[in-house]
């Protein structure tokens, strides 16, 4: 987990750590230059599993990531950001479908989307098999970057590029996808935090993914498609503009995810009992 300023939700995100079934698990927290009491937050657990690492300075998500990924020692790493909840059965579930299956290097998981009230918005839609994930490369890759678990070995083999500010698990999942495989667990294990979409994350987003898509695209001699999946981010900026732009938040919000399905809610519920209780 890398964070930054991240005093009013971090607290609830390691209590959803503590709460995993599985219960051999080390928690690195990179401090990102917060000025805020992130760090002493964490520090304030006093659980011997967290190793929190402060840095003064902001370096950006990917650097901090590949950060983590040096200093961890397990044999698999989970993602997650500093504002997610876990649910308490996600290590249990995509560990053991790693173990089980030797060939996958990187599992993702299905995740709600969820306010800061505790409104639930909508699933973020998650492809299952490797070529549900792969099938429109330069268009995007359904496999939300906190639902991430994956194996230490390949994450090492296959850094972060720290140079993009946004859209860093797009490009680097872009970058090797013919030479990995993925796959995704069609059950909600992580809660996403999202208020409302906002254009000052929407557009640089689209931009650093026009820049993977071209560079991409003249590498492997893929002009054309690369064109067609920039043509498509363009187009898609072009509405972020028109709508969210427009304060047309809450229906875009929906529209880009899949209804909440009854027992999401009813597991979402027990999370949030259980985090109040602690």
């Amino acid at each position: 987990m890398s964070m930054r300023n991240s005093a009013s939700t971090v607290a609830d995100a390691i209590r959803s750590v503590q709460l995993q079934a599985l219960q051999d698990w080390e928690m690195i927290v990179v401090d990102d230059g917060s000025s805020d009491q992130s760090g002493a937050i964490v520090e304030g657990f006093g659980d011997e599993r967290i190793r929190i690492v402060r840095e003064h300075c902001s370096a950006g998500l990917a650097l901090r990531l590949n950060q983590a990924v040096a200093l961890s020692r397990g044999e698999f790493i989970a993602r997650m950001d500093a504002d997610d909840i876990c649910f308490p059965d996600r290590l249990v579930h995509q560990i053991e479908r790693l173990q089980r299956d030797p060939q996958i290097d990187l599992l993702g998981c299905g995740a709600v989307v969820f306010t800061s009230s505790g409104e639930l918005i909508g699933e973020m839609p998650i492809g299952r098999t490797h070529q549900d994930i792969i099938a429109r490369p330069f268009v995007g890759f359904p496999l939300p970057h906190p639902t991430w678990c994956g194996r230490t070995a390949w994450f090492r083999r296959h850094p972060y590029d720290s140079k993009p500010t946004y859209a860093e698990d797009q490009d680097l999942l872009l970058r090797n996808f013919r030479h990995s495989k993925f796959a995704g667990l069609d059950t909600i294990l992580l809660g996403y935090r999202q208020d409302r979409l906002t254009l000052r994350k929407l557009l640089p987003g689209r931009a650093a993914l026009i820049g993977a898509s071209w560079r991409y695209g003249l590498r492997e001699g893929k002009i054309l498609p690369a064109l067609a999946g920039i043509a498509g981010h363009v187009i898609k900026g072009a509405v972020d503009v028109a709508t969210v732009g427009s304060g047309i938040n809450r229906p875009m919000q929906r529209k880009r995810l899949r209804p909440v399905s009854h027992s999401t809610m009813r597991r979402w519920k027990s999370v949030q009992e259980h985090l109040n209780s602690l």
